[in-house]
């Protein structure tokens, strides 16, 4: 595989009736996930994933009707792992002997180098993550004997790699080949923490990276008319003000830099979207969070190169 993202949508919508069924569980179960799909409870059978892959790290996501998944030895072609983190529903994983309930919010791993059976006798929503064992062994002791054994939803590290992990869904965080060589890194460092990683000092970047990604998440949430501080983003995150300034700084940029920023791009949104035509350009400066119109314009007229009345003209053809 070369360095591109790769992503691939693998639903049964359009394959109805036995045939169809069929032809779903050859091509996409045993070929392309490695398992053997069952449906239970004499349900349809409804599967809508969505699989990223970058050099040495995939993901899936999406929602799956209830169903066995058996991995068998037939089907054994490398001895990657797989964190499944349960979103919705409840599922049951068996493997190496050992049998484990996993609850909404929890995550549990398992081996592809052995045979397993995943059951969801309710409808469920997974993130499936697939980790190089090569890349984790180094790191983390006794791998198999963690498998099957469910990871608790309050687990910190749990929420920062979930979390990270929603970079594979913006494809322009990952248009240079250099990031989408640290985010495949970056995963692994956090989840050599989530296991336990022997020497947790080596996997610091992975985690400062993930925390980052987080606060620039809570900031998209937070822009709006109410203004935020950061030490507001620095108690949601369960961090010192300090360490946010820190991350930010090892970015190259400010946390008053990076919000600014965003509600101007936000601002730019609005102004070039026909839904916000008839609003005057002083309601989307509130909108976004600014309190004074005059500060947005200059912010606005340095950042883009033009008033906000020009954008909007230029885009939408309206003086």
């Amino acid at each position: 595989m070369d360095d591109e993202i790769k992503t691939l949508r693998v639903t049964n919508g359009s394959l109805r009736g036995s045939t169809g069924e069929e032809a779903f569980r050859e091509t996409f179960g045993r070929k392309i996930l490695g398992i053997e799909i069952d449906p239970l409870g004499g349900r349809e059978l409804e599967i809508d994933l969505t699989l990223r892959a970058l050099p040495g790290f995939a993901m899936a996501t999406g929602s799956l009707s209830p169903m066995r998944n058996r991995h068998t030895s037939a089907l054994i072609d490398n001895d990657d792992l797989v964190l499944v983190v349960m979103q919705d529903g409840t599922g049951e994983v068996s493997q190496h002997g050992r049998t484990a309930t996993v609850h909404a919010g929890e995550a549990v791993l398992t081996a592809n180098g052995s045979v397993a059976t995943f059951s969801g006798h309710t409808p469920t929503r997974v993130i499936n993550l697939r980790l190089s064992r090569d890349s984790l062994e180094p790191h983390v002791a006794n791998l198999d004997d963690l498998v099957a054994r469910p990871v608790p939803k309050d687990d910190r590290m749990l929420e920062l790699l979930v979390g990270y992990a929603t970079l594979l869904n913006q494809q322009g965080e990952l248009a240079m080949t250099e990031l989408r060589g640290l985010v495949a890194g970056h995963m692994h460092d956090l989840a050599a923490l989530l296991l336990g990683g022997r020497n947790p000092g080596q996997h610091r970047q992975g985690q400062r990276a993930a925390r980052l990604a987080a606060i620039r998440r809570g900031i998209l949430e937070r822009i709006g008319p109410l203004r935020f501080t950061i030490a507001e983003i620095a108690q949601s995150q369960q961090i010192s003000e300090s360490y946010v300034r820190q991350l930010f700084a090892e970015a190259g940029t400010t946390f008053t830099d990076f919000v600014l920023a965003e509600r101007l791009a936000r601002a730019h949104r609005m102004l070039t979207n026909p839904l916000f035509g008839q609003r005057d350009v002083s309601t989307i400066a509130y909108d976004v969070g600014f309190g004074d119109v005059s500060h947005f314009n200059r912010s606005f007229r340095r950042r883009y190169s033009a008033t906000p009345s020009e954008i909007r003209e230029a885009a939408l053809g309206t003086k």
